[in-house]
């Protein structure tokens, strides 16, 4: 690889899959290989023409429906199968994870299978010893390492593959989906153990469906759509359309079934936003304890967030909501209408539920979102939404607006007056 900043570099990738109606054909078409005549299978392709870098210690996300092509990608940057067409050079050795326990013998104790994998990753029996016991103490299975890994929970095997593909500190670390089976103590270990090995050097390639933890994780992103890049960019932004596609995905579906009887106007869709455009959010204004626009709080002050709405046709079954995140990306908080409304139904608030009511094409609606700040010092992003609950529950929901950095606000820590670190303020006392 001519450029050495470059970890992975995959240039017009493309996989394509043969797909026989029966057995038979597959066998007529080997019988008639080089001969020419007729086409017994089809062409379905994985992948089409994909192209993207992985810079060193960049840690770079891949994310899209089931299907698009994710696991085909990786796949073939790790070499376990082969392109119909395009390159892939890498730099380094690579670690995976890919199908949860792929390269264990389960016959196997989990020691032997430590110093299998450590010897098909290119380590030394030497390397592996010095290595071993981080290995055992990452795992944290006990005495199960000297039993058969058929007889492991797929959490404990979990546990093994990533503590053997981590320990080793590889060049390129990839992991896909594979965290999702683990428990949360392990996986808050598995991602602080992920931040590590990419602040110091090593290249991360990450594949899953939960987008806080690609934001968290990956600096930028790829949104694979059918086999082909739909997006690509930073991972907030990739993310942004990703939902956007999902918003749309979710309005054929409505359509084909004939479920969505009103008649839409034009799709909202721009940079920071997506819907349906039966109703938009128009404004959303931050404001103090006194009712004025402001920007900057301290923990303890009352702030209010004012969305304000304008439906374009008769609507019902409303809710307007709001989610806060820190500028890493990380949602603080998310609340709407109809959290409120699910309180009262139970019983837990008393109120009139905004659900039930009904709106009248052209309406303005205006909710004001009140709380006492108790967040760290930061800047925080407003994004808001308004959409139409089938069900008194998020159970049934359809986006009509959604937008990304709808306001900002900042939270400034009074050092000498009132101070603690952190993103919350959990208003701890200390008692003697």
């Amino acid at each position: 690889m001519s450029d050495t900043g470059i970890a992975i570099r995959v240039s017009g990738l493309s996989k394509c899959y043969h797909i026989y109606d029966k057995p038979a054909d597959r066998l007529k078409q080997t019988l008639m290989r080089g001969k020419g005549g007729r086409q017994y299978y089809r062409e379905f392709w994985a992948l089409k023409d994909v192209s993207f870098e992985v810079r060193r210690g960049e840690a770079v996300g891949i994310i899209g429906r089931n299907g698009s092509g994710k696991s085909t990608l990786l796949q073939l940057i790790t070499g376990t199968i082969k392109p119909t067409a395009g390159e892939i050079e890498s730099n380094g050795r690579i670690a995976a994870l890919l199908e949860l326990g792929s390269g264990f013998n389960p016959d196997f104790t989990g020691r032997e299978n430590v110093y299998l994998n450590g010897a098909l990753l290119g380590l030394a029996t030497a390397e592996i010893n010095n290595r071993f016991d981080a290995i055992a103490a990452f795992a944290d299975i006990g005495q199960y390492i000297d039993q058969p890994v058929k007889t492991y929970s797929s959490g404990m095997l979990l546990r093994l593959a990533f503590a053997v593909q981590v320990q080793i500190e590889p060049d390129i670390l990839i992991v896909d989906e594979a965290l999702a089976v683990g428990d949360a103590l392990f996986q808050k270990r598995c991602f602080q153990q992920i931040e590590k090995l990419v602040s110091n050097g090593t290249s991360l390639l990450f594949v899953s469906h939960d987008q806080e933890a690609m934001r968290t994780l990956t600096h930028h992103a790829l949104l694979l759509t059918h086999g082909v890049v739909r997006a690509r960019g930073l991972s907030a932004e990739v993310l942004l359309e990703y939902r956007r596609q999902l918003h749309e995905d979710e309005a054929a579906y409505f359509k084909a079934t004939n479920a969505d009887t009103l008649t839409k106007p034009s799709t909202v869709t721009d940079r920071f936003s997506f819907g349906d455009g039966e109703a938009q959010v128009i404004a959303v204004t931050v404001l103090d304890a006194q009712g004025q626009p402001c920007s900057l709080f301290h923990p303890g002050d009352t702030v209010t967030v004012r969305v304000d709405c304008l439906t374009h046709l008769a609507l019902d079954h409303l809710n307007i909501a709001l989610r806060i995140r820190s500028k890493e990306g990380i949602k603080v908080y998310s609340w709407g209408t109809l959290n409120q409304d699910i309180s009262i139904n139970n019983g837990q608030m008393q109120g009139e539920i905004f659900w039930g009511k009904k709106f009248t094409a052209g309406q303005r609606i205006s909710v004001d979102f009140h709380f006492v700040c108790r967040l760290g010092t930061n800047l925080y992003e407003i994004q808001a939404a308004i959409s139409r609950e089938g069900k008194l529950n998020y159970s049934d929901q359809k986006i009509l607006h959604w937008r990304d950095e709808a306001a900002f606000f900042h939270v400034i820590v009074k050092d000498h007056e009132y101070f603690f670190g952190g993103a919350f303020d959990m208003q701890m006392q200390a008692r003697f």
